[in-house]
C-alpha cells in the first residue's frame, strides 16, 4: 500500500511540474498589497498611526537578496518612512532598498537613481514627477511606469546585489540622470568617471534604538554604468548627473550594483551577476526564480484567493537579507565605533535584518518546511554574530545589536530550527550562545549596546518583571509583563535544546523557568496584570486597554501568550469554561487585533479547550476579513513577512502556535488542493473533500489513511510526504 501511494504520489508530482511549466504562479503576485494604509474595517482597532500602514514596497528582487530594488516617492532614509507609499503622486526614482519590509524602522545605506528629461532639477524638493498608477507595472521580476513629465518610460528588473534599468524617450531633446544617497546625516559621497561612463560612491549606515545616530562601523558602497556615453556631466550636493542626447525611440540602459563591503565588491557582484546589457535575459532569469521559489507550495483556488497567497509568499522571502558580496565577503558585525572592517566567509550566506520579535512565530517555523537549506544558513548567521559580539542577537538589524523590540527569540528560531531537523549549523555553539542569554547578566557596557536581555536582574530575582523595573537602555522601556511571558517561553524553547543536547541540569533550571508565566496572572481575574516587587497586582480594570506593561496591546492580548503550556493556560483561566468564554470574547466583543502579531495563535487556542470547529471558523474569518486585494489589502504591518507567513500557514490548512515543538495544529483550509515540495525530493499533499459554506466543519482527518484525532499535524509527517485528507 506505501508504495502504491508513493507512486501516486510521484506521478502527482510530475503532472504539478508540468502544470507549473504552463501555467505561471508569478502573475498571481501584486506588490502593491500593502503599499498604503489599510482598507480594511478592522484596522485601526488597537492600531495607531503607521501601525495601519502594510508598509511594504513594490520591490524587484531575488528572494532574500541583499537589494530592493524599489520605485521610491519618499526621499529619506528615516525611522517609519517606507521608501514607497501608494498614496504619493510624485516619483523620485529608483532605489536599492535595504528597508525592513513591512516594518517601522529605517532604511540604510541606499541611493536612488532620478530619470529627467529637458532640464536638470537636483534638490529633492523638485527632482521627482508626476505619475499615475494606470502607468505602472509592478511584479517581483519587473517594474515599468511612464513619467509624462519626463517624455519617458523607464523599466527595471535585477539580481540580488545588481539591477539593470532602461530608459525609452518619446522625445527628442536632453535626458538627464541623477544619482544621490537617500543619507540623512548629509555624509556620504557620490563620485563620477566619465571615461569610464560610470558613477559611485558610499552612504554611511548608522544605527537606530541601541546609541541612535551612532555609525554603524560599514556604508553601502553602490556603482551606476551606463551603455551609452554621456554628452556632459557634473556634480552637485548629494549627487552627480549625467546628460545624454535623445531622439524619439532612444533607449539609454544602465546598471547598477552595490556591496556593503567596498568598491571592488560592487563592481565584482556587478560583473558576476549582470556581466552584459541585455535586459531581456536578466528579467527572464529573475521570472524563472521566482517561478521556482513560487512553485515549491501549489494552490488551486479563485484568483483573489490565489493572489492573496502568492503576494504573501512574496512577502516572505524579502527578510532576513543576505548581505554578503558574491565572493563571500561581508562586513564585521557589531562594527560600530570602529574602522569598517570586511570578513571573507568563502561561499556560504551571511544573513541580517532578523525582526525576531515577528519572524520567529511562523516566518522562520515556515522556512522549516519549505526553505531549510537557506533557513541553515539564517542560524548560522545568528551564531557568528555570537562569535562577533559575544552575545547571541535579539533583533540584530543593520548588520547591529538593538533591542528594538522584547523577548529572546534568537533561541525560538535556533530551536525551531534544530527540532525540525536543521541541521547546516553549528548546533553547540548555537546552544554556547543561547545559555549565555538566559543565565547571564550582561555587563553596563555591553548591557547599553543592546546585548542581553533587558531587565535580566528582576527575571532572575522574582520570576517576573516587576512594575517597579523601568527597563531602561531599551527602545520599547517598561513592557514588564510582556517580556515575563516571552521570556518564560524562550526558557521553554532553550529546555528543549538542552535536552536534547544532554544537559540536564541546565533543563532542570529551565524547565522550572518556564512557568514563571503564571506569576504575571492575577488570580481574581484570570487575566494577565502588572506586578509590583511585593507581590502585589494592579487593581486597575485595564482587561481591554493598552497599558505600559503590555507591548503593543492590550492585557486580553498577551493573557493568552503562553503557547508552550497551553492546558495550565486553560487551570489559570479558571477551567475549560471560562476559558472558552474568554476566548470567544476576544472575537464576539471586539478584542481580537490581526494587524499585530501577539494575537495571531488566538484563534488556534480552540483546539486545546476541544472546541476544533471554532478554530476553523475564525480562522476562515480572519483570513477573509483580515486580508485583502489592493494596496490596501493588509490590516497591519507585515512586519518583515509576519502576517504574510501567518495567511501561508492558514491557508493551507495548520499553524505552529509553538515554536520549539514539531507540531501544529490544524485549522481550515483555504484551498481544495494544495501541495508543499521539499527539498528532500518527498511531496506534502493536502487534499480537502465537501468544503462548503454550508458545510463547513470538519468531520474527519486522515494522514496517508490513519485517522488524526487531535487536531495536531507533526513536522515528521510533512517531512515524509504523503496525503492529508480532511473530510467536511
Amino acid at each position: 500500500m506505501y508504495r502504491l501511494l508513493k507512486l501516486i504520489l510521484m506521478l502527482f508530482g510530475v503532472a504539478l511540474e508540468s502544470q507549473a511549466i504552463l501555467g505561471s504562479r508569478l502573475h498571481y503576485v501584486d506588490p502593491l498589497i500593502g503599499t498604503s494604509y489599510s482598507s480594511l474595517e478592522s484596522a485601526g482597532m488597537f492600531g495607531k498611526g503607521s501601525e495601519e500602514c502594510g508598509q511594504t514596497i513594490p520591490a524587484v528582487l531575488e528572494p532574500h537578496g541583499m537589494n530592493f530594488w524599489t520605485a521610491q516617492t519618499r526621499n529619506t532614509e528615516k525611522k517609519c518612512i517606507s521608501p514607497y507609499y501608494y498614496t504619493d503622486s510624485i516619483f523620485y526614482g529608483f532605489r536599492n532598498s535595504h528597508w525592513i519590509s513591512g516594518g517601522c524602522t529605517q532604511d540604510y545605506g541606499s541611493m536612488t537613481i532620478t530619470p529627467q528629461f529637458g532640464e536638470l532639477r537636483t534638490s529633492d524638493e523638485i527632482k521627482g514627477s508626476q505619475f499615475s498608477h494606470s502607468d505602472e507595472i509592478s511584479r517581483p521580476d519587473y517594474y515599468s511606469v511612464v513619467l509624462p513629465d519626463e517624455e519617458l518610460k523607464a523599466e527595471m528588473t535585477g539580481k540580488s546585489r545588481s539591477a539593470i534599468l532602461r530608459f525609452t524617450y518619446r522625445k527628442r531633446g536632453k535626458a538627464y540622470i541623477l544619482v544621490k544617497t537617500n543619507n540623512d546625516y548629509g555624509e556620504g559621497e557620490v563620485l563620477m568617471d566619465e571615461e569610464r561612463r560610470m558613477i559611485y560612491g558610499y552612504n554611511p549606515v548608522h544605527r537606530i534604538y541601541q546609541n541612535k545616530g551612532e555609525l554603524a562601523g560599514f556604508s553601502g558602497h553602490f556603482i551606476v554604468e551606463f551603455k551609452e556615453t554621456p554628452i556632459e556631466c557634473g556634480k552637485t550636493e548629494g549627487g552627480v548627473w549625467f546628460c545624454f542626447d535623445v531622439e524619439e525611440g532612444t533607449v539609454l540602459t544602465l546598471k547598477a550594483s552595490s556591496s556593503f563591503c567596498d568598491l571592488e565588491g560592487a563592481k565584482r557582484n556587478m560583473s558576476a551577476e549582470i556581466p552584459d546589457w541585455d535586459f531581456d535575459s536578466v528579467k527572464e532569469e529573475l521570472s524563472q526564480t521566482w517561478e521556482r521559489y513560487l512553485s515549491k507550495i501549489e494552490v488551486e483556488g479563485s484568483p483573489d484567493d490565489m493572489i492573496k497567497f502568492y503576494t504573501a509568499l512574496y512577502h516572505c522571502a524579502f527578510l532576513p537579507r543576505n548581505i554578503s558580496d558574491i565572493d563571500g565577503r561581508r562586513p564585521r558585525f557589531d562594527n560600530h565605533g570602529r574602522m569598517e572592517s570586511v570578513i571573507m566567509h568563502g561561499s556560504w550566506d551571511f544573513y541580517t535584518d532578523f525582526s525576531l520579535w515577528d519572524t520567529y512565530r511562523a516566518l522562520h517555523p515556515l522556512f522549516n518546511i519549505i526553505d531549510r537549506e537557506r533557513n541553515g544558513k539564517m542560524m548560522q548567521s545568528l551564531v557568528e554574530m555570537y562569535k562577533e559580539g559575544g552575545w547571541l542577537p535579539i533583533f540584530p538589524c543593520w548588520n547591529s545589536y538593538t533591542c528594538a523590540m522584547i523577548g529572546d527569540h534568537g533561541i525560538s528560531v535556533l530551536t525551531d530550527a534544530y527540532v525540525k531537523g536543521v541541521r547546516n549549523f553549528d548546533v553547540e555553539l548555537a546552544y554556547k550562545a543561547m545559555r549565555r542569554n538566559a543565565f547571564k547578566v550582561a555587563c553596563r557596557r555591553d548591557y547599553k549596546e543592546g546585548k542581553g536581555r533587558r531587565a535580566m536582574r528582576s527575571y532572575l530575582k522574582y520570576g517576573y518583571i516587576p512594575l517597579e523595573d523601568e527597563v531602561a537602555e531599551a527602545y520599547h522601556t517598561q513592557e514588564q509583563v510582556s517580556r515575563t511571558l516571552e521570556y518564560a517561553y524562550d526558557d521553554y524553547c532553550l529546555a528543549v535544546m538542552a535536552d536534547s543536547l544532554g544537559h540536564y541540569k541546565d533543563y532542570d533550571k529551565l524547565l522550572q523557568r518556564s512557568k514563571n508565566y503564571m506569576n504575571v496572572f492575577d488570580p481574581r481575574t484570570g487575566y494577565v496584570q502588572g506586578r509590583y516587587s511585593d507581590g502585589s497586582f494592579l487593581s486597575a480594570d485595564n482587561i481591554t486597554e493598552r497599558v505600559s506593561f503590555i507591548t503593543e496591546g492590550a492585557p486580553c492580548h498577551y493573557s493568552w501568550y503562553v503557547p508552550h503550556s497551553p492546558q495550565s493556560l486553560i487551570e489559570l483561566m479558571g477551567g475549560r469554561s471560562s476559558y472558552l468564554s474568554r476566548l470567544d470574547s476576544m472575537f464576539t466583543e471586539g478584542r481580537y487585533w490581526h494587524g499585530n502579531e501577539p494575537c495571531h495563535q488566538v484563534a488556534y487556542m480552540y483546539n486545546f479547550a476541544g472546541e476544533p470547529e471554532k478554530t476553523q471558523m475564525r480562522v476562515l474569518e480572519i483570513m477573509e476579513r483580515e486580508y485583502g486585494l489592493g494596496p490596501g489589502g493588509l490590516s497591519g504591518n507585515d512586519d518583515a513577512g509576519a502576517m504574510s507567513a501567518w495567511y501561508v500557514f492558514s491557508a493551507l490548512g495548520f499553524y505552529p502556535v509553538c515554536p520549539g515543538k514539531a507540531e501544529y495544529q490544524i485549522g481550515s483550509p483555504l484551498f481544495g488542493n494544495s501541495v508543499i515540495h521539499l527539498e528532500n525530493g518527498n511531496i506534502f499533499k493536502i487534499v480537502v473533500h465537501n468544503h462548503s459554506d454550508e458545510n463547513s466543519f470538519i468531520k474527519s482527518i486522515k494522514y496517508n489513511g490513519m485517522d488524526i484525532k487531535n487536531y495536531m499535524l507533526r513536522h515528521e509527517m510533512i517531512m515524509n510526504g504523503g496525503i492529508l485528507e480532511i473530510e467536511y
